[in-house]
């Protein structure tokens, strides 16, 4: 409760800074930000009482996600065009090139996680 109190008062006053300068962007940029807040203290506690203990591969699991991330990423920058394009489609051809976009990040995304070793099988549970 202490670290959902903390994470909502950050909630708040991030609102409060960014709400002049971002508007509403600036909504969602505070609740992403108290969301990784309340992530990290969450975490932080898990150690300090030695609920958790992350196992042995993590940073490689981890710098791998963070690798397909960047190339989704990237793939869906160079091929969403111009903010000024997207205000001259219709609603139908906004929605198509949209779905095609995210169709074609989410391909990204997976191709790159199998590239770099991932397989279905390494996320099935496994018999203690």
């Amino acid at each position: 409760v202490k670290i959902a109190l903390v994470s909502l008062f950050a909630t708040q006053a991030m609102n409060l800074a960014f709400i002049w300068h971002l508007k509403h962007a600036g909504l969602a940029l505070s609740i992403g930000l108290a969301a990784c807040l309340n992530a990290f203290l969450l975490y932080r506690g898990l150690r300090q009482h030695d609920i958790y203990a992350p196992q042995a591969g993590w940073p490689a699991f981890s710098a791998k996600l963070l690798l397909a991330l960047l190339v989704m990423t990237a793939s869906i920058w160079f091929t969403s065009g111009s903010d000024a394009d997207w205000l001259g489609f219709g609603t139908i051809e906004r929605v198509g090139r949209l779905t095609a976009i995210i169709l074609f990040g989410a391909a990204t995304y997976f191709a790159t996680l199998w590239g770099l070793g991932f397989r279905l099988r390494d996320f099935t549970r496994r018999a203690a």
